[in-house]
């Protein structure tokens, strides 16, 4: 399945964040550069504009948002300055509609793109409340996913790093609190718009997945030789087919050069398979990102080496554009123009 019939080039427009600048990737011509506008703001996530393939929308610590209107080559602040940004989510079902998660926990809404926000009930009076909290910083959490419905604007679930993955289809006015058996430290989610209350979730204690929207889950994890997950993206035409990140561990997951990352597949509910075709053995990079492409088969993903894409269901990758300094970090990733399964923050 091609989610674009009419398009016969391939999608090679990407933004990377490290943890100190936004890098434009053209993978077609394997040219990396990097964007200029974001000062001394460190960047936390990424969004792009499902309806646009110049705009996206950049989270930062302490500098709130930040918009392109031209592919990532320039930044321009876009609200919510002093706001420690930690999510971004644009609605695929709604055309200017923006999320944004910060910590400690809130969520923001804007209607115009971000070019205003205002602030969405409080989320801490869910009863799960009193036990969120990041581990590194426990005196704090936040909003680490924005996962939207892809046809309904008022449905998207949040995931609360760490405690909690919680659901609205108000708009955000009310919400599910989590339920037994979910994930309780979801590190992404990931929708395919065929099966749009499907979900998969990669998180750091290990892959869930439901097909009532989160009421219930269930956790298949054989094959799987580690438990910490970091990244999951759905195959465009196989929505039976998953590709997660995962490592040993916090520690082993992040920092290049600290890192055991691999990669894994899984197809029609069977057994967790180890990547092996581009990537290294023994494991010795971050846990990549990994986002869908927009052709059947296809998968992006990006580590310190560069970034990789796959065209065969995630099974053989090939690195398609590298970095003039490796960075230690990575924040966010997305492609623009094409709505994201996921829809990434």
């Amino acid at each position: 399945m091609d989610l674009d019939p009419s398009s016969e080039r391939p999608q090679t427009s990407l933004l990377l964040a490290t943890d100190s600048h936004v890098l434009q990737v053209d993978a077609q011509e394997g040219d990396v550069r990097r964007g200029d506008g974001l000062g001394d703001h460190r960047p936390t996530c990424l969004a792009a504009d499902p309806e646009d393939p110049e705009r996206a929308w950049c989270g930062t610590v302490r500098g709130g948002v930040f918009r392109t209107e031209d592919g990532g080559a320039s930044w321009s602040a876009s609200g919510l300055d002093g706001e420690h940004i930690m999510s971004l989510a644009a609605s695929p079902a709604r055309q200017g509609l923006l999320w944004a998660g910060t910590e400690p926990s809130a969520l923001w809404r804007s209607d115009d793109g971000g070019r205003s926000w205002s602030r969405c009930p409080e989320l801490t009076g869910l009863p799960s409340s009193s036990e969120w909290a990041f581990p590194p910083r426990p005196e704090t959490h936040h909003v680490r996913w924005i996962a939207c419905h892809p046809f309904d604007p008022h449905h998207l679930w949040l995931a609360i790093e760490a405690g909690a993955l919680i659901t609205t289809e108000d708009g955000g006015r009310s919400w599910r609190d989590r339920v037994p058996g979910g994930p309780r430290d979801t590190h992404e989610l990931a929708i395919h718009p065929e099966q749009p209350l499907t979900l998969r979730v990669s998180a750091g204690d290990g892959y869930f997945e439901s097909d009532d929207g989160g009421a219930t889950w269930r956790t298949p994890s054989e094959g799987l030789e580690v438990g910490y997950l970091r990244s999951v993206a759905i195959d465009p035409g196989a929505p039976d087919t998953v590709v997660v990140s995962a490592a040993s561990g916090p520690r082993s997951t992040y920092v290049a050069g600290r890192a055991d990352g691999r990669l894994y597949r899984r197809k029609e509910n069977g057994v967790w398979e180890r990547v092996e075709v581009g990537w290294p053995d023994p494991p010795s990079t971050i846990a990549p990102l990994i986002r869908s492409g927009r052709r059947s088969g296809e998968f992006w993903a990006a580590d310190e080496r560069g970034v990789h894409r796959s065209t065969e269901g995630g099974r053989r990758w090939e690195r398609v554009a590298g970095y003039d300094e490796p960075p230690s970090h990575l924040r966010g990733f997305v492609l623009l123009g094409v709505a994201l399964l996921g829809v990434a923050g």
